[in-house]
């Protein structure tokens, strides 16, 4: 059986649940065995013109009381650098189909005033522009991911951004770069064309939108850069098919967008804070949607790329709530609790179950957006249970996948225990493992095969309540604690997961 037929029957067992529950989940992770490399870009980050996602959450401008370096947030880029942030993905989002890059370069004091259309006509002075994007992306170490505008731009339009962005040359526009401040040209890792073009950038049909994207690639590809392709919204297949038909031999990467809705309704979502155990189930229920998504598109991709040379990117994931009360209207404020670190969890399990064609995510959004990892207000700085949960996952990046199979009673309609093992690039073998119930610990037994292993350490996240979260004012509630409840006995591994938890555990 070849690796991803293991995967798959792995995932079936992690979603179907146990046919008939017992008190204990039974695993065995298979050391001997050895699948694809975990892309470190599947931790990647992802900020849009927003509310305070950028203005606010990264930059303040250099003339800011908050302390900054060149008006960037010195509290958020500390935290980031800290996550080894692999990439990070801007303008958009919506917002990119209707940012003109010219707006945002030149003298920050002459750039002009633009509404966002968007996200609540939010009156924008574009002081973050290219030349911040590229700054900030080289203060945190990540590679870069920019998404041109198709939607309300041409052809020669991007064109000219990246020839302004990456030539050597002493053209017009590479000239009128150094004029602004930037000597050396930048890399463009990551290049999307357009986003959501079935949504906010086009109301397209795929056909349409494969010929026009061809129409561009052939303008404005730049040698070193991975070409995304603006792929499905979520179950929408015949996206996926054309795209691959149509265009295939156009792109690199194809793009999937996928948000969590506790309650699958877009004008009822439900509450970042103060839910029922209902919706905590179903906020679960709902973000394994998403494996049915990535066999489904995988097996597409599959049918014109059996050898799995394009990307499954899945650049925008995430919970997305109810916007916090009082919250200005448009700018996708919502909490952040302990159910959005399990939630982001999963979906790390889940990607790693398709490494080999899932090569870069990014979560939605960074900075005080929907799912973001960091909140501010004002001088003030939190990082949230999603951060900690990116923290934990740190040891997958470039870690190389091992066989996991769980048996676990069910929880709703999934699996009560979730997990995933890779060893990493230390050479040491880490597993995560996720207990969804709210109420009650579950012990957990996994055979080891291929290794006699001794030493075991971990962590633990959990909460004494389902929506605790972290507060400006006080001390954190949801954060990484050392986890000593864990045991090597010969070839098994036994342990407990307390209710409502992360546990990552490292295996020497």
């Amino acid at each position: 059986m070849g690796f991803k037929a293991i995967t798959t029957a792995c995932a079936a067992l992690l979603v179907l649940g146990a046919t008939a529950a017992s008190a204990q989940t039974a695993g065995r992770l298979q050391m001997d065995q050895s699948g694809p490399v975990i892309a470190p870009e599947v931790y990647g980050q992802f900020m849009e013109q927003l509310g305070t996602g950028i203005d606010e959450g990264v930059w303040v401008g250099p003339d800011s009381a908050i302390p900054n370096t060149h008006g960037f947030r010195n509290d958020v880029v500390a935290a980031l650098k800290a996550l080894d942030v692999p990439v990070v993905r801007w303008p958009g989002g919506c917002y990119a189909d209707i940012y003109h890059w010219r707006n945002g370069v030149g003298p920050r004091a002459e750039r002009p005033v633009t509404l966002n259309r968007w996200w609540g006509n939010k009156e924008e002075n574009n002081a973050f522009g290219t030349h911040e994007f590229f700054e900030f992306a080289e203060l945190i170490g990540a590679k870069t991911y920019l998404s041109i505008n198709l939607g309300t731009g041409t052809p020669g339009e991007a064109a000219d951004w990246i020839e302004y962005i990456t030539s050597p040359s002493g053209s017009r526009l590479a000239q009128e770069r150094r004029a602004n401040g930037r000597e050396k040209p930048w890399k463009i890792d990551y290049l999307g064309v357009g986003n959501e073009p079935w949504g906010c950038g086009g109301r397209m049909r795929p056909a349409y939108y494969a010929d026009l994207f061809r129409q561009y690639v052939g303008f404005v590809k730049p040698n070193d850069s991975i070409v995304v392709a603006a792929g499905p919204d979520a179950t929408n297949y015949d996206w996926t098919r054309t795209l691959m038909t149509v265009a295939g031999k156009d792109f690199d990467a194809l793009s999937l967008h996928y948000y969590t809705l506790p309650t699958g309704d877009w004008t009822t979502k439900g509450p970042a804070l103060g839910f029922d155990e209902a919706q905590w189930r179903a906020t679960f229920e709902q973000t394994y949607r998403m494996a049915d998504m990535l066999r489904e598109h995988d097996a597409i991709m599959d049918e014109t790329d059996p050898a799995g040379a394009k990307i499954l990117a899945v650049d925008e994931w995430g919970a997305w709530y109810d916007p916090t009360p009082g919250s200005p209207g448009g700018w996708l404020q919502q909490q952040n609790s302990l159910r959005d670190a399990l939630l982001a969890a999963v979906n790390f399990n889940m990607f790693h179950r398709h490494a080999d064609r899932v090569r870069l995510a990014n979560v939605a959004q960074m900075v005080n957006v929907l799912q973001a990892m960091i909140l501010t207000d004002g001088e003030k700085m939190v990082l949230t249970p999603t951060y900690y949960a990116f923290q934990m996952y740190r040891p997958f990046q470039g870690a190389t996948v091992l066989p996991l199979s769980l048996e676990a009673p069910s929880y709703g309609t999934v699996k009560v225990v979730d997990g995933t093992a890779a060893r990493g690039t230390d050479g040491k073998v880490h597993l995560a493992l996720v207990n969804l119930d709210p109420r009650n610990a579950q012990p957990v037994s996994i055979d080891l095969d291929g290794a006699q292993l001794g030493a075991v350490t971990g962590q633990v996240l959990t909460a004494g309540q389902m929506d605790g979260h972290n507060g400006f004012d006080t001390a954190p509630v949801v954060q990484p604690a050392p986890f000593r409840d864990a045991r090597v006995s010969g070839r098994r591994l036994t342990t407990t997961l307390p209710a409502k938890s992360l546990v990552v555990l490292t295996l020497e």
